[in-house]
């Protein structure tokens, strides 16, 4: 449903999230936790940084760091960030007869997809991270408290 560019940005961002009180985390820490190899998630935190949604800093006690609180941040920020999800606004196979109404199909997948959206919208990053009694994003265990990730 979703690539796999924009699942490693939503384990990165649900990682930043939770640490974010104890400050920048290196890319390493990052890939470690997440499971994300380290070279393209390089890549993805580096977009993430250009569009805004994190802040980097190089050096000794650097790393990455939410620009917002994890209460202002949706995952659908994250998405449409990295690989917008494209709605279904006319025929994909260009049918005179589609222009202006989509058939059932297409209609169907968009309908599908408008879901989706709202879905991705009303969900934040302390939605994801703050679950008591849920497992906790990237633990393999359950706790109602927040516990460091790595």
């Amino acid at each position: 449903m979703i690539s796999q560019t924009a699942e490693y940005s939503l384990r990165a961002m649900a990682y930043l999230a939770d640490q974010m009180p104890q400050g920048y985390r290196s890319t390493i820490e990052v890939a470690t936790a997440t499971k994300v190899p380290t070279p393209y998630l390089s890549k993805v935190l580096k977009r993430l940084v250009d569009i805004g949604l994190l802040k980097g800093q190089r050096g000794p006690g650097g790393g990455f760091l939410l620009m917002r609180t994890p209460e202002l941040i949706t995952v659908w920020d994250v998405v449409d960030a990295v690989e917008p999800i494209k709605r279904i606004t006319t025929c994909p196979l260009q049918l005179g007869s589609h222009a202006k109404v989509l058939c059932p199909l297409h209609r169907k997948l968009d309908n599908a997809l408008a879901q989706l959206e709202k879905a991705f919208r009303e969900t934040s990053l302390a939605d994801l991270i703050n679950q008591p009694g849920a497992p906790q994003p990237l633990c393999d265990f359950v706790n109602s408290q927040r516990l460091p990730l790595s």
